[in-house]
């Protein structure tokens, strides 16, 4: 009698909420310095580094979208993007994501957040929405600023796309907060895999390394000249993928696949760490993680969604080998000069002409016939041709090309010194940059129709 009664005097077991849970795994992670000092340096570095470049004699033309810095601040945000793709979004995912397990392990700790929660499912879920708030709150930030900085110093003028077509600022608004809002699935996928190491690889610091590790990776493998199925197969595909918003119609395929992709690697990594952590042993508090689980629960998964990818997207799109195809270039170079070609005449002033009256065709090739016309490289050479109303002669222009691996290339102007052989032409209210002179294009990847027109052809 006196044992039932003292039991029913004991009050039951809570445990802590997961909204509790989350507010204060969110404390201990903005209450350290590095957060703060990552989350400051997000929402005001971009601002500063967009203004500041924009106002410099010297752009870096180099860089995706980096020749329209002094044309648009619309163009500031996108070259932020293409750098936070390649190094900045990794190293942020790794400080966040790779460190939020392993910070318990190093403090000895667990003891006591499992007494207080009393759950590690919850423990979890809390930890991961709290990483997971940090990340989003360093993107936007990262968005944000770089927009601002670039609106400030240079104006909500119109953008150049990446086939030449001129997008009005409303567009060119729309399309750079989707660039952005794409870019936070692969983000997604490196924060997966940062809790996965930090989940595996206990107090040891390379899990803190593991997401910026495979990014690099990712990065060398995109870098290569691998076939089109395995690049678009890897998340880090979705870092690049968002170039194609920028052309006319918008190269939708390789986006949305590189999205889709990178969710599903967030997903199972996600899964995977949440697994490991529910059958990790907590009374060991010497624990130090175990490379053979990495490797089996880790690697091998990932490895296997891979080849599973790469299979699901070559019998879906039919793509085979690098999608750099002769025609290819040779459209997209012929689009984005017809395009380029109008916005110069209206800096010169000339009578008006349309893609349609220009008829601009283009014949590349790599430089000699007893090279295949096909893959990335700086070898490609295009002769540029196009009509003009009224006038019975061809007008004709050379471009050197550097393609890239993942399908942008960068021409640049050959002769004649009248049409690109400038940086700057002389128009009625001063010297402008010359858009012929040198300008970026994308080719899409994936097979297109083959009834799909180029620029002299359209309407």
């Amino acid at each position: 009698m006196s044992a039932t009664a003292v039991a029913d005097d004991v009050a039951p077991v809570r445990r802590v909420p997961v909204s509790r849970g989350y507010r204060f795994e969110l404390t201990k992670l903005v209450a350290q310095w590095r957060i703060r000092l990552l989350v400051l340096s997000c929402w005001i570095a971009p601002a500063l580094f967009v203004a500041g470049v924009s106002q410099q004699g010297t752009l870096p033309s180099d860089t995706l979208f980096g020749r329209w810095m002094h044309a648009t601040g619309w163009a500031g945000p996108l070259v932020v993007l293409g750098f936070a793709g390649t190094w900045a979004l990794p190293l942020l995912t790794s400080v966040v994501a790779g460190d939020v397990f392993a910070a318990e392990d190093r403090l000895g700790t667990w003891r006591h957040l499992l007494v207080a929660v009393r759950s590690p499912r919850r423990i979890f879920v809390a930890k991961a929405l709290a990483s997971l708030t940090v990340i989003l709150l360093l993107v936007t930030g990262l968005a944000c600023s770089s927009v601002v900085g670039g609106l400030a110093a240079v104006g909500n003028q119109p953008l150049v796309g990446l086939d030449g077509h001129l997008l009005a600022p409303g567009e060119a608004a729309g399309k750079v907060l989707l660039a952005w809002v794409c870019v936070i699935a692969p983000t997604l996928a490196l924060a997966a895999i940062g809790l996965l190491g930090s989940v595996t690889l206990g107090r040891s610091p390379m899990g803190l390394l593991v997401p910026a590790l495979v990014a690099f990776v990712m990065q060398l493998a995109q870098m290569l000249p691998l076939p089109v199925v395995v690049r678009l197969a890897l998340p880090s595909y979705a870092f690049v993928a968002w170039n194609g918003l920028f052309t006319d119609p918008a190269q939708l395929g390789p986006l949305l696949i590189g999205v889709a992709v990178s969710l599903v690697w967030a997903v199972l990594a996600t899964a995977l760490a949440h697994v490991l952590f529910l059958r990790r042993d907590f009374t060991n508090p010497l624990y130090d993680g175990s490379g053979r689980r990495a490797v089996t629960a880790g690697v091998l998964p990932l490895a296997g969604l891979t080849a599973v990818t790469v299979a699901v997207v070559s019998v879906t799109t039919g793509a085979e080998g690098s999608g750099i195809e002769q025609d290819k270039v040779q459209r997209s170079v012929a689009t984005a000069f017809a395009h380029l070609y109008r916005l110069q005449t209206d800096e010169l002033n000339r009578p008006a002409v349309r893609e349609a009256q220009l008829r601009a065709t283009a014949t590349c090739d790599k430089g000699s016939v007893k090279v295949a016309a096909e893959g990335p490289g700086n070898d490609w050479r295009c002769v540029v041709s196009w009509h003009l109303p009224g006038v019975e002669a061809v007008g004709s222009a050379i471009y050197q090309l550097d393609v890239t691996p993942d399908g942008r290339f960068m021409a640049d102007g050959d002769g004649p010194k009248e049409v690109n052989g400038y940086f700057l032409v002389r128009t009625p209210t001063g010297d402008a940059p010359n858009p012929l002179w040198q300008f970026d294009g994308n080719v899409e990847l994936l097979p297109t129709s083959k009834g799909q027109l180029h620029a002299g052809n359209t309407p």
